[in-house]
């Protein structure tokens, strides 16, 4: 049996550096790695602290068996203009997820009670068309125990926030077919499904599962909710839109700069 991690904040110290340089690393150091879930989100917390940017938003799922599914995203990675940075790029194309943001327009802070699903709903001001931008600090994500994932805020690099879709947060259709166009045509096209079929369900358990830990949702933070499609693999510097069914289509097209390479 493994035992505990005794300095979760060195092991932030690896994670955040790594962000900074824009760098990757097979694993972290043995005497370093979370082995359990609550280690993981322990290191997630000195990240957090440590990176001294603010939380933008998070990315979450609903749990499963031996899975907590909850990131912060920093908020000098979410972004909403066109051309969307990609931070951390390490060459190739830009992997992305397409999801639903959720934008909160009042706090939620913790407390004692639960939040009920009603609450979480009046919480929010707007639905978006979303897409996780996907970058991890390890260079071979698959042969990482999750833990370690979860520690690095499970391979997020940062958002970007699309249309608002006219669609309230349970409103939103749990298969829908993404389809990405470019200027000479189709570049693909992919049957879509929300991997937890109501994409407002892991924004409910979210809330909750930071309230029992003595968090909040801030107001102006964008939650995104799980992927219809998995990644997506889109080329840079071309410009795109991508159809979410009949829900709305969002512009987008992406570049690698060193000023965003450089963000935590």
């Amino acid at each position: 049996m493994p035992s505990p991690l005794h300095s979760p904040e060195l092991a932030a110290r690896r994670l955040v550096e790594l962000r900074r340089e824009s760098q990757q690393t097979d694993r972290l150091p043995e005497d370093l790695r979370p082995a359990t879930i609550d280690e993981a989100l322990e290191v997630q917390r000195y990240v957090r602290a440590l990176s001294g940017e603010p939380v933008g938003g998070w990315k979450c799922s609903l749990p499963g068996p031996g899975k907590v599914i909850a990131a912060a995203i920093y908020a000098p990675t979410v972004f909403s203009t066109v051309p969307c940075p990609l931070p951390g790029w390490k060459g190739g194309p830009a992997r992305v997820e397409p999801e639903i943001g959720f934008l909160m327009g009042r706090s939620l802070p913790p407390k004692a009670a639960a939040y009920t699903d009603a609450e979480i709903r009046d919480a929010v001001a707007e639905v978006h068309l979303a897409l996780e931008l996907v970058g991890c600090r390890y260079t071979n994500p698959g042969a990482v125990p999750f833990p370690e994932m979860l520690a690095d805020h499970l391979s997020n690099a940062g958002a970007f926030l699309g249309p608002c879709v006219q669609a309230g947060p349970s409103e939103i259709p749990a298969e829908l077919e993404i389809v990405v166009d470019g200027p000479e045509g189709e570049i693909l096209r992919r049957p879509g499904k929300h991997p937890d079929r109501n994409p407002a369900a892991p924004l409910f358990w979210l809330v909750n599962f930071l309230s029992g830990r003595g968090e909040g949702i801030e107001a102006g933070q964008v939650v995104i909710t799980g992927s219809y499609a998995g990644v997506l693999e889109l080329p840079l510097d071309t410009s795109m839109r991508i159809h979410y069914g009949d829900l709305g289509v969002l512009p987008v097209a992406f570049h690698e700069t060193a000023d965003a390479a450089k963000r935590p």
